[in-house]
């Protein structure tokens, strides 16, 4: 709720300022009609965008397969001796129990 009470202050100050910058540009529209019908349509296309973005998914009914749970060994490294015929070398295996 909070997201959409920010984003209609923060479209509403744009359409406010619309409002004010256009009369200014265009001296002979009486009354501010322009000016009015800019920020109508931001502050409907606003309210819309607002409706869309907070209604809830469709729901899904039954189709594919479920999650699936695998239980994975427990595995850890582990390091290791070996003779690799000139001398006595480490490395590290994994080790699954």
């Amino acid at each position: 709720m909070k997201k959409v009470v920010s984003a209609f202050l923060a479209v509403a100050t744009v359409a406010g300022s619309l409002a004010v910058a256009v009369p200014a540009a265009n001296a002979r529209d009486r009354g501010g009609a322009i000016a009015a019908g800019v920020g109508l349509g931001i502050l409907g296309g606003a309210i819309a965008g607002a409706a869309i973005a907070n209604s809830a998914p469709a729901p899904v009914y039954g189709y594919g397969p479920g999650p699936v749970y695998v239980e994975e060994p427990a595995c850890r490294l582990v390091r290791e001796r070996f003779w690799d015929g000139y001398g006595w070398r480490s490395r590290r295996v994994q080790v699954c129990d």
